[in-house]
């Protein structure tokens, strides 16, 4: 096998930046110029799990190869699952391809003290197919670890390109119910199950814990490429308590403001955050229980004064985006993420938070007809 590594670079989608570093390159899916204001460990972990991301060529190989350092952080006494991957051919999703090879750094829960386990780089192998001849190939990367492209290797006197893209260019932003670390296989959260029946190439700036209405994100968004823009707003504020209604309002805003700044024409969905029974009525910060689900702690009366709840982002972000379509811009839309995954879905809520696999599955076949449908509002 030889190695195509630089070429491989260039088939890679979904990522703002490819890295270089001592172990390969990492590939971000947050901008280096939030990532340099916040200089925060978890917010640089979070930016190199690549959900969404994939490479896509036009090959005659017959298989490929993929070396990736894979890292996860898990709490001390729990085994996480394979890392996996998926392989896309002409459109047909083969079965998932897994590695047990990663780097865990375990977190004892009560002092969180790190203990860190290394692990070499992964080797993942591709069977695309027998006789050689050009196929659409895409590598779909994993949508819960950091990860860093090492080498990628096809056989001798092979031939790979970038493939064209895979449709019009959807840019969506959110938070971890958007980057779907939960989700069984990459292609299995909700934003790559739309994006793949709707024929549209997916950037997903769904960053788990990390969408806080960022004016660094705004600017990057303004700045991408975009036939279409979705953001799923208002979970991680709740559940970090890190803006009140004051600065919600007028925050959300001036994002909109920037992105419309670089998009003006482009139609932009607004989706509310879906139940999480903790937080629907009391303010945040959410905290993990000792049954495993989250919950909101008590505080005192004078001190929620402005603090949100769930349903108080619901109703600002109804009735701010009336205000903005009022105003001219018929092009912005709203969906309540209560319809997407409510009080009826609770049963694949498990932590109380954050959906299962088949919680983002239907989650998917919800929207997708109201966003990408004959009469959806991104089309």
């Amino acid at each position: 096998m030889r190695s195509i590594l630089p070429l491989a670079l260039d088939c890679v989608v979904g990522a703002l930046e490819k890295t270089p570093g001592p172990a390969g390159f990492a590939l971000h899916r947050a901008p280096a110029a939030g990532r340099a204001q916040l200089a925060d460990t978890a917010y640089e972990i979070v930016s190199t799990m690549p959900s969404g991301v994939r490479l896509e060529m036009l090959t005659d190989a017959t298989g490929i190869e993929v070396d990736a350092q894979l890292t996860q952080v898990v709490m001390a006494g729990t085994e996480p699952p394979d890392v996996v991957f998926d392989l896309v051919v002409d459109g047909e999703l083969r079965p998932p391809v897994t590695t047990s090879h990663r780097t865990l750094i375990r977190v004892d829960p009560d002092t969180m003290a790190q203990d860190e386990h290394p692990s070499p780089p992964a080797t993942v192998r591709f069977p695309v197919g027998a006789v050689p001849r050009e196929r659409r190939v895409e590598i779909w990367l994993s949508n819960s670890r950091a990860t860093t492209l090492v080498d990628v290797r096809v056989p001798p006197g092979a031939s790979v390109r970038p493939a064209p893209a895979s449709g019009p260019v959807w840019v969506h932003h959110g938070s971890s119910i958007s980057q779907c670390s939960e989700a069984d296989r990459p292609t299995g959260t909700w934003p790559a199950l739309v994006a793949r029946r709707a024929g549209r190439s997916l950037v997903n700036l769904g960053l788990g814990g990390e969408c806080h209405l960022d004016p660094f994100m705004a600017r990057t968004i303004r700045d991408l490429p975009a036939d279409a823009i979705s953001l799923e707003l208002g979970i991680n504020v709740v559940a970090g308590d890190t803006l009140r209604e004051r600065t919600f309002v007028p925050a959300f805003h001036g994002f909109l403001d920037t992105v419309r700044d670089g998009h003006p024409d482009t139609p932009v969905l607004v989706i509310s955050p879906i139940v999480c029974p903790a937080v629907e009525t009391r303010p945040g910060p959410t905290l993990p229980g000792a049954d495993g689900t989250v919950r909101a702690p008590d505080r005192p009366a004078e001190l929620a004064a402005g603090a949100l709840t769930l349903t108080r982002v619901r109703e600002l972000l109804a009735e701010h985006v009336a205000r903005r379509r009022k105003a001219g811009d018929h092009r912005l839309h709203l969906i309540d993420g209560t319809t997407l995954f409510g009080t009826g879905d609770l049963a694949d809520l498990p932590d109380g938070l954050h959906p299962n696999a088949a919680g983002y599955a239907r989650m998917a076949e919800r929207l997708l007809p109201r966003a990408f449908g004959p009469h959806g509002v991104l089309r």
